[in-house]
Order: structure tokens, then sequence, then C-alpha cells
């Protein structure tokens, strides 16, 4: 299987970033209001796991905030850790609930 190369979709209905493989399913779940978002959960089936794939959610989340604008409530932790360890989104962060 090629992890380099996954496909994130942005799954609205569901308010969450998904990648499928197989019957598998990784996800970035987050709440939207107004100009902000909010990031809740990173889950990757553990069938996943060590290959990058929660990393490219965020990473993938992140950008999509940043080109829309939005303030970014990093309520997930594995969320807030990326962003502490990739400071260039930290002008990103909010920690109002406006």
């Amino acid at each position: 299987m090629d992890f380099e190369h996954i496909t994130i979709t942005n799954n609205e209905a569901e308010n969450q970033y998904e990648v499928k493989l197989d019957d598998k399913v990784a996800v970035l779940t987050y709440h939207r209001r107004g100009n902000q978002i909010t990031f809740l959960h990173t889950g990757v089936p553990t069938e996943l796991e060590g290959h990058g794939i929660a990393s490219q959610l965020a990473k993938h989340g992140l950008d999509e905030a940043q080109q829309q604008h939005l303030r970014v409530i990093p309520a997930c932790p594995y969320v807030a850790q990326y962003i502490r360890r990739h400071k260039e989104y930290l002008p990103l962060v909010t920690h109002s609930q406006e």
C-alpha cells in the first residue's frame, strides 16, 4: 500500500477529513462555526498506524484552515502536538470559543 500518496477527502456531512484504505477509514473530526474550526479527534485504525496518516490528516486540515482564513482550536491532543512541532501553524491558533 502506498502511504505516501493517500487521498484525503473532506466529508462535510460527517464533519471529518477522511482517508479510506481498503475497508479502513482514518479520520480527523472537526466542528466548524463561522470563521473558526475546532479539531476534535484524530482516529487511525490499528492496521494503518505507523505510516504517518495522522500527521497527513493534521497537516491537510491545518492547511485548509489556513487557506480559508479560519481560526483553529486544537481540542484534539494530536493536532495540538502537531502544531507544537510545526510552529508555522501557531498563528492560526485561538483559544476563545467565540
